[in-house]
């Protein structure tokens, strides 16, 4: 009798081949099998494509290569401090803010929560078909520079001046997006601009950056050797400017020894856009595409986003670079496709789950509301604060007061339910009489401009009725008839990712406006609008200006001269395409500071107290562009201080001798010596995301105790910085600034009191070995709140330059009046290390000084214990690292 169980054992066994050769059968390639590796799945997908077809795949539009069932990918997508350029999302606080929250776990949580909505973009854009620009998971954040100069525009996107607090964020922020499956990433996280590389802007493609050996290892690599060798970042971006003669895409002293060969990094490099380019165009040290590109891949940039890889083929047959050479850039960059998952079922790909509910989802919100309440810093407090609620009249005046863009910054995404401060406050205490006036300009000839309501608009110049003549097209060129015509109140349209109208292509359409503005009163105004993507502003039939842009939106305006009861005609072409923020509106406003100033001292006089909103937003400050402002140029700034439009304003409202409180929403930090004597409070709100109005009324009417500390020095004047072309770090940051601040790094103040004591530390340790330590930290006042414990560190003795000091350590901690907790640091053998001269880290034996508190040390907050200080021998033998 044949044996059952043995029947039942063979045909399970030819079950499983044959389910095996099925399964096998069912894909045409190896690399589209998920059982296999990826490196061997790599190997056999670019084994299988042409010369030409890798060459277009080293480009950041990537098309499909059809044959092989490869589908287009565009490696372009952002997302500093939200996901970025795509349509709703939730808004955090710009890096900036971030940064000054000093929390390295809400770090994580906040990049958790946008690759979350990242991911969840990505999969709904798939499913429509769409694989455009911003529509990926490859982003290029962070950005890990050192803000060492407050000129810079684009020092709002860093988090701060300090390379141990950068790191450490940095690599929060990485792991946050970049996720925890031990077989796909999330998104891929990009770390940028290697290296070396913090303005000035409108020099950036030209420039040569030279720093000693000190202080590149000491203050410009630091933050990027740590993301790298503490995290597995998929992707590094390297910056437009030269490094020691050599542009740093193409520089074998940065990507081939630091980053490859000292940090063992494995991942993909790309280029910043036009960056090859700009080897033969402005740095002038190839002669033409191909010799750039020859240059860059052979030097260790796999991806290009521009088209100087187009040169790539003649590269080849010029013999500059070989097949195999290319072999290896495309390897790296499909290896990164392959761990997103992106030639996998869905059904097997965990993070290809998360659903379109998580964007801007209610835990979303709430952590950007934490995020935005953590980053205010308050900078002074004479009693003022917080403000009682039973406060009556309240003034909130100043050009930032009701401006949505303020919060945003720049690299931002869109929220439908941003809060200004105005509105802020107006939600907190509804009852009181709030008054609110712009007060003034932003800056000189750039005013602040909002949708012209619909009594000022009419059809024709009778000015008979009111409204706007509209017309709306199925494509963006404005062929043939269109699809709808209506007369309207009003332009003031945000469709989002969607159309106007259900019959018209969300992605394709188009738009004509034609109306009469009648001016209320004789003055100087600015007519404008703000669109995306793209327009044509007309003037009584005259052109005026035009704007297209497939990454933001931009509000443009011209100035004039206009006279009450004037009639303005206005026409709109407007084209919309491939972006998902569909949106455009007709603008104005006034541009006399003397009228705007009268306003603003009138509601002032019949208030109780002014809030002053000023500061200055991502359309003067940013990355390289245009700006016809005085204090600012090509993206940076020129001037630190308020611009003087707003230092009037205050003069004038302080001279009033009313209570006032000055808050202030900015990237970069702004000088206020002058200011800060005048008024009774300041308050640093940054550019503080979709709850930055929220959370600054909660902390001005004592909802929330504030407890944010500056990422950066605040000088009080340019006279106390070196020239910005100048990257040496004497006399920048707290590090080597020995001059007397404004407001020093790691500073804000709180509601409450606390104090330090029992500063548990050995004090004699080898040169080899960590340091434990502990401190207890004590609520002293009358309010719970966050205490943002720093360590810091100081040399003695030591025959070569160091620091002043330098933070080694930093814990957030929340405490309830009166509790007192304990907390612990460990500070390795390399946080006590120092670089000489020659670039060397070095544990040497010395003197220590380690100082714990809310702040850095000095003699007043060592004798009122809100920092206590003790010294460390380290002995032994130098240790070199």
């Amino acid at each position: 009798m044949i044996n059952k169980k043995k029947i039942i054992i063979v045909f399970a066994l030819l079950l499983g081949g044959a389910l095996m050769k099925t399964f096998a059968q069912s894909f045409k390639y190896p690399f589209q099998n998920p059982k296999l590796d990826v490196e061997e799945r790599v190997k056999d997908l670019v084994s299988r494509m042409t010369l030409d077809e890798k060459i277009s795949q080293m480009m950041y539009q990537s098309p499909a290569i059809e044959r092989l069932s490869i589908p287009s990918y565009n490696w372009w997508n952002e997302c500093l401090h939200g996901v970025a350029r795509a349509g709703q999302a939730t808004v955090f606080p710009q890096g900036i803010g971030m940064a000054a929250a000093f929390d390295d776990e809400l770090m994580f949580r906040i990049a958790d929560a946008i690759s979350d909505e990242a991911r969840a973009k990505h999969h709904d854009f798939v499913r429509q078909g769409k694989r455009g620009i911003y529509q990926g998971l490859t982003f290029w954040t962070p950005n890990i520079n050192i803000f060492r100069d407050p000129r810079w525009g684009r020092g709002q996107e860093t988090y701060g001046e300090d390379p141990f607090l950068a790191g450490k964020l940095a690599v929060q922020f990485v792991k946050g997006l970049q996720g925890n499956d031990p077989h796909y990433l999330k998104t891929i996280a990009t770390i940028k601009h290697f290296a070396v590389h913090s303005g000035p802007e409108p020099l950036r493609h030209e420039f040569d950056a030279e720093t000693s050996e000190k202080d590149l290892i000491e203050t410009y690599l630091p933050a990027f050797k740590e993301v790298v060798e503490k995290t597995n970042v998929e992707s590094v971006m390297c910056a437009y400017n030269r490094f020691r003669g050599e542009a740093c895409c193409g520089s074998s002293e940065l990507l081939q020894e630091y980053l490859r060969k000292r940090w063992g990094f494995s991942g993909y490099v790309v280029s910043d856009c036009g960056a090859i380019r700009d080897f033969y165009t402005d740095h002038k040290i190839t002669a033409n595409a191909a010799e750039a590109a020859a240059l860059a891949v052979k030097r260790g940039t796999d991806l290009n986003c521009g088209v100087a890889y187009r040169g790539l083929r003649e590269a080849v047959e010029r013999n500059l670079i070989t097949e195999q050479e290319i072999d290896q850039s495309v390897m790296k960059l499909f290896r990164a496709r392959f761990k997103l998952g992106m030639f996998d079922a869905d059904d097997i790909v965990p993070y290809a789950k998360l659903p379109m509910s998580v964007v801007d989802s209610d835990r979303n919100r709430q952590i950007a509301l934490e995020a935005a309440h953590k980053s205010v810093v308050l900078l002074k407090n004479d009693g003022i604060l917080p403000l009682k609620k039973s406060i009556k009249k309240i003034a909130v005046i100043g050009p930032t007061a009701n401006d949505e863009e303020t919060l945003w910054g720049n690299y931002c995404g869109y929220n439908k339910n941003g809060v200004t401060v105005l509105q802020g406050i107006r939600n907190k205490i509804p009852e009181a009489d709030i008054r609110y006036e712009v007060g003034c300009e932003l800056s000189e000839n750039f005013p602040q401009i909002e949708p012209i309501p619909a009594d000022y608009l009419f059809t024709d110049v009778t000015g008979k009725q009111n409204g706007v003549r509209s017309a709306y097209y199925n494509n963006p060129n404005l062929w043939g008839n269109p699809k709808h015509t209506l007369i309207e109140k009003e332009i003031n349209n945000i469709w989002w990712d969607k159309a106007p109208y259900s019959d018209m292509p969300a992605d394709n359409f188009g738009a004509v406006y034609e109306t009469f503005v009648r001016i209320p009163e004789t003055g100087r105004y600015a007519l404008g609008m703000e669109g995306f993507y793209g327009y044509k502003f007309f003037v009584n039939d005259s052109l005026t200006f035009q704007y297209g842009n497939v990454h933001h939106p931009r509000k443009n305006f011209y100035l004039r001269s206009c006279k009450a009861g004037e009639m303005i005609k206005i026409r709109i072409e407007y084209r919309h395409e491939i972006v998902n923020h569909a949106l455009i509106k007709l603008l104005w406003g006034r541009a006399d500071n003397k009228v705007l100033m009268k306003r603003a001292v009138a509601a002032a006089r019949k208030s109780d107290i002014v809030i002053l909103c000023m500061g200055i937003n991502q359309n003067l400050e940013g990355e390289e562009m245009t700006v016809k402002s005085k204090g600012f140029a090509g993206g940076d700034r020129t001037e630190i201080d308020l611009p003087d439009t707003q230092k009037e304003l205050v003069a004038a409202i302080c001279d009033l001798k009313k209570p006032v409180v000055l808050v202030l929403q900015n990237g970069s930090p702004l000088s206020i010596p002058v200011e800060h004597q005048k008024v009774n409070a300041v308050v640093e709100g940054w550019y503080g995301g979709q709850s930055a109005g929220t959370a600054l009324a909660d902390i001005l009417l004592g909802d929330y105790n504030p407890s944010g500390r500056l990422p950066v020095t605040v000088y009080k004047s340019l006279e106390q910085l070196p020239g910005f072309e100048d990257y040496g770090m004497q006399g920048r940051t707290y590090r080597y600034f020995s001059g007397d601040p404004l407001y020093e790094f790691g500073y804000g103040l709180s509601y409450t009191s606390f104090r330090y004591t029992n500063l548990q530390i050995p004090t004699r340790i080898a040169t080899n070995d960590p340091i434990e330590f502990s401190v207890d930290v004590t609520n002293t006042g009358n309010m719970d709140g966050d205490e943002v414990v720093q360590v810091y560190i100081s040399h003695e003795g030591l025959p070569f330059v160091t620091p002043i000091r330098s933070l080694k350590g930093f814990k957030r901690v929340s405490l309830k009046k009166g509790e007192t907790k304990t907390i612990r640091f460990l500070l390795e053998s390399d946080d006590l290390s120092v670089v000489k001269d020659d670039g060397r880290v070095i544990v040497m034996p010395c003197t220590i000084k380690m100082s714990v508190g809310g702040k850095q040390p000095d003699m007043q907050s060592l004798k009122q214990g809100t920092v206590v200080e003790k010294n460390v021998d380290l002995v032994g033998e130098p240790v070199n690292l």
